[in-house]
């Protein structure tokens, strides 16, 4: 088994790294960044304890930026596709991935309130930074979830430099999980949890494809935490901060099978079933919202011929394959945002609790006897 499968860059324990395996084929790294070509940045901002003091801190928030066909290539449009589970959130810029079936832009994430200064900053990067900028207006998808709980969310703290300087770091390989990025504050299942990646690869006919997962989680109660079907939750109760059935999951799948937009609607729609099988059931205040996108077929997006021509993969050969992989690597993504986790102390010494290695190990070998 990889060492990255097991275990982030920093060492921290996936959750094969406790030895609970998934259904699936990873790929190398069990990141979106086994999609070749897609680069991952973060910022992380973390300052400050004691009374929250608007403005001041304590600030447990940051940004992060997935460029679908790297930095440098930031403008050529993939296909895309969108799907909303449930609606109390945000995923800017749907309207024109919908109307166009394209993607044209880098994705961010970060907090509910500095949702709009990171899209606003991604255009400032593309014009400013883009080795050749090849249009002068954009439509930025960026994405949001709430850690008001553990950061001073209404002092804005993320600011224009820190969405540019996670653009700036995007880079394939291994990626950091848990607590960094627009991840650094979030929840899920009450458990500390962020942002979190895995992939699988699938076998069609003679060529074998990539589905990357990206998840910024922060939803659930602890009761519905589940585990390889195992109700985990109802068996490590304590410690809850939230307590409510609020908080959201913006989840980005990546592909390098050739599809077309209808066909990424379609495995972003597929999304759920991940989320379920972790024990989510999209709550009423809970912002579930989903971007598939596919970097093949640039030559059709980059070209300048009067007529293009793009190759996809027939729905009744390939598809289940992948609905499959997205489905497990949503799944996957989910629990690691949470196992690659520690105890988080935030504003007003509000402290998210981390999930117990050694309590879901026993709990999941006790499953398998």
């Amino acid at each position: 088994m990889s060492h990255h499968w097991t275990h982030t860059p920093s060492g921290k324990p996936r959750l094969r790294g406790l030895g609970i395996e998934l259904s699936g084929q990873p790929g190398p790294f069990n990141a979106i960044t086994d999609v070749a070509g897609v680069e991952v940045g973060y910022t992380t901002l973390i300052s400050g304890d004691g009374p929250r003091i608007i403005g001041h801190g304590p600030v447990r928030t940051g940004v992060t930026a997935i460029l679908p066909r790297g930095r440098h290539d930031p403008q050529t449009a993939c296909a895309a596709g969108a799907y909303s589970f449930n609606g109390n959130g945000e995923l800017t810029g749907l309207l024109w991935v919908e109307e166009s079936g394209e993607l044209t832009t880098p994705i961010t994430i970060t907090n509910t309130h500095s949702c709009g200064v990171a899209r606003d900053a991604t255009i400032q990067w593309l014009v400013t930074r883009a080795e050749k900028p090849s249009q002068d207006w954009g439509l930025p998808v960026a994405g949001e979830t709430y850690d008001g709980e553990l950061n001073d969310i209404n002092g804005f703290h993320v600011k224009a430099e820190h969405v540019i300087a996670a653009l700036d770091a995007a880079r394939g390989g291994p990626l950091e999980q848990g607590s960094v990025g627009g991840g650094t504050g979030m929840l899920t299942f009450d458990f500390k949890a962020g942002s979190g990646s895995a992939s699988r690869q699938v076998v069609i006919g003679e060529e074998t494809y990539t589905v990357g997962a990206f998840v910024q989680s922060n939803f659930g109660r602890r009761y519905e935490m589940t585990v390889k079907g195992r109700k985990v939750g109802l068996e490590m109760p304590g410690g809850e901060l939230r307590g409510r059935p609020v908080g959201s999951i913006i989840a980005v799948i990546a592909t390098d099978a050739p599809l077309l937009p209808h066909q990424l609607k379609r495995l972003a729609r597929r999304v759920p079933v991940g989320i379920a099988r972790t024990g989510g059931i999209g709550h009423n205040g809970s912002g579930d919202i989903f971007i598939a996108f596919s970097t093949a077929n640039r030559e059709a997006y980059a070209g300048s011929a009067a007529v293009a021509s793009m190759r996809f993969l027939p729905n009744g050969r390939a598809l289940d394959a992948l609905f499959e992989a997205t489905a497990e690597a949503t799944e996957e993504a989910i629990l690691d945002s949470i196992v690659a986790n520690e105890t988080m102390v935030g504003a007003d010494g509000n402290t998210a609790v981390g999930l117990s290695h050694e309590t879901l190990s026993a709990l999941m070998a006790q499953a398998a006897i």
